[in-house]
């Protein structure tokens, strides 16, 4: 019995963690970088981005054309999931609204072809965004699951308190997603 309430308790903590890590100045820090990016990308873009497309050979061109679209995608999803999780920070929706509305967000199926054939003809200045961009992702990601799949998995930890070794497995689970 004493297993089991230790067992939850860890749970619990962990999901307490990842409220705390979201609403902290980590977070105001995440979401001021995400944002800059953001702006970053536009002035590029719109700008030297434009002019260094315009200098490029026929298939270079078509990978900046691609790639800056997929640039774009990521950096207004992500953008989206941040001005989500603000607003819960702020009290302005709770976490089970942003849970809801977060589904229409898609982290995981953003993709870049960073190390495809046209990608070292690129300017260095557009692979440094989509760099940074999908370094971004990856933190965004992570806080995600810790924040909203450590949720959903506590009750079927709370299931499986009679059995320590699935317990510890959900809580794996929870923290760093399902392998494989």
């Amino acid at each position: 019995m004493t297993e089991d309430i230790k067992t939850t308790d860890r749970s619990s903590d962990a999901v307490h963690i990842a409220h705390h890590l979201a609403s902290s100045d980590n977070f105001q820090t995440l979401f001021q970088e995400g944002m800059s990016l953001v702006e970053e990308t536009a002035l590029y873009l719109d700008g030297d981005g434009r002019e260094e497309a315009k200098k490029l050979p026929r298939p270079a061109s078509l990978a900046y054309a691609t790639e800056s679209m997929r640039l774009t995608t990521r950096l207004m999803q992500l953008a989206s999931w941040l001005l989500l999780q603000r607003a819960v920070n702020e009290g302005e929706m709770s976490r089970e609204q942003a849970g809801s509305d977060k589904n229409k967000v898609r982290l995981d199926k953003l993709s870049s072809a960073m190390g495809g054939p046209a990608w070292d003809d690129l300017p260095e200045s557009l692979r440094n965004l989509v760099e940074r961009s999908t370094r971004l992702q990856e933190r965004v990601v992570h806080l995600d699951k810790m924040l909203y799949r450590a949720e959903e998995a506590a009750p079927q930890e709370e299931a499986n308190n009679d059995n320590p070794v699935a317990s510890q497995i959900n809580q794996l689970h929870a923290a760093f997603g399902k392998i494989g």
